[in-house]
């Protein structure tokens, strides 16, 4: 792994909650979530990817189809505010979850920036591939301004890019900080930037880190957990948006489109996400901590990744 890659402190051993298991549901779920996209694969096939056959599938319909994947997992899905239907847009979103790419395409639907190891996963890799996907090899960063270009000349055709700045996927509990590469395509192609906070809730409002695909989790593992899960809600939050000039440079535009930080800072949240103070969240009121293996590696992690994105000239991307 590339040195200047953003690194997140969320692992699965570490944030991720316990799911009661409930077998039945959870097959029947995961069967509903393979057959959406089978017929995703099915439809592309018509053209949803091609630029011949652009448009042939209705937006409305890819949206519809988006949430009823999310759905079908067994997550009800909250959006609030609306995207420009149309004319060139750069989405950017906060990154918890495999469910947030489908979320993504639900406000609108749009080119996705992925890495490269998406195409290998099952069944969502192949219909990555038919539908545009712009792949991202992150180990190398000689191909960051290729991406972007790439990235520009998309916005240039008046299509929509949907893009996770923070590089790295984080649990839900705090989040990244947005990388300022992908902002200079909408710099230099013209184009308006469409903020979205997502965030993954139990129903009765508590935030859940079950949906959660951080660290060396397995895609499989996490498809399980989710289906696993009851009461699951994803709260699309989309926010105004940011219209092409309104800043000079990719440094204050990525800043404007950063979605408010949670309450806890990312560095307590590292220190903290392995319960070293015994389940509190209130250092200043808990006994002194243990310091114990799991928080000593997340607060190295942690550590390094600053160091990183303070020194390297990839601190940029």
């Amino acid at each position: 792994m590339s040195a200047w890659l953003p690194l997140a402190p969320c692992t699965p051993r570490t944030c991720v909650e316990p799911v009661a298991r409930a077998v039945p549901w959870a097959v029947l779920r995961l069967t509903a979530v393979v057959l959406l996209l089978l017929a995703g694969i099915a439809l592309t096939s018509f053209g949803w990817g091609s630029p011949r056959l652009r448009g042939r599938i209705p937006a409305s319909l890819v949206r519809r189809w988006c949430r009823w994947i999310v759905r079908a997992a067994g997550v009800q899905v909250r959006i609030t505010g609306a995207a420009a239907p149309t004319g060139p847009l750069l989405l950017v979103a906060n990154h918890i979850s495999w469910l947030d790419i489908p979320l993504l395409a639900a406000v609108r639907p749009a080119r996705m920036l992925a890495k490269t190891e998406v195409r290998r996963w099952p069944v969502a890799g192949p219909l990555a591939a038919r539908g545009g996907v712009l792949f991202i090899d992150r180990d190398r960063l000689r191909a960051l301004p290729d991406t972007v270009a790439r990235i520009a000349e998309v916005l240039r055709d008046g299509r929509a890019v949907g893009v996770f700045p923070e590089g790295s996927t984080w649990c839900g509990r705090s989040q990244g900080v947005f990388r300022r590469a992908v902002f200079q395509a909408a710099l230099d192609a013209g184009a308006a930037v469409q903020p979205v906070h997502l965030r993954y809730r139990i129903a009765g409002g508590t935030t859940s880190t079950v949906p959660a695909f951080v660290g060396d989790d397995s895609l499989p593992a996490s498809v399980w957990r989710v289906v696993s899960a009851r009461g699951l809600v994803a709260d699309v939050d989309v926010q105004d948006v940011i219209p092409p000039g309104a800043h000079p440079d990719r440094r204050s535009l990525a800043r404007a489109a950063q979605p408010a930080r949670p309450a806890e800072p990312a560095w307590t949240h590292a220190a903290l996400v392995t319960r070293p103070y015994g389940g509190t969240k209130n250092p200043a009121t808990a006994p002194a901590p243990a310091v114990t293996v799991g928080s000593m590696e997340v607060i190295k992690r942690t550590d390094a990744a600053a160091a990183r994105a303070t020194s390297s000239p990839a601190a940029d991307a």
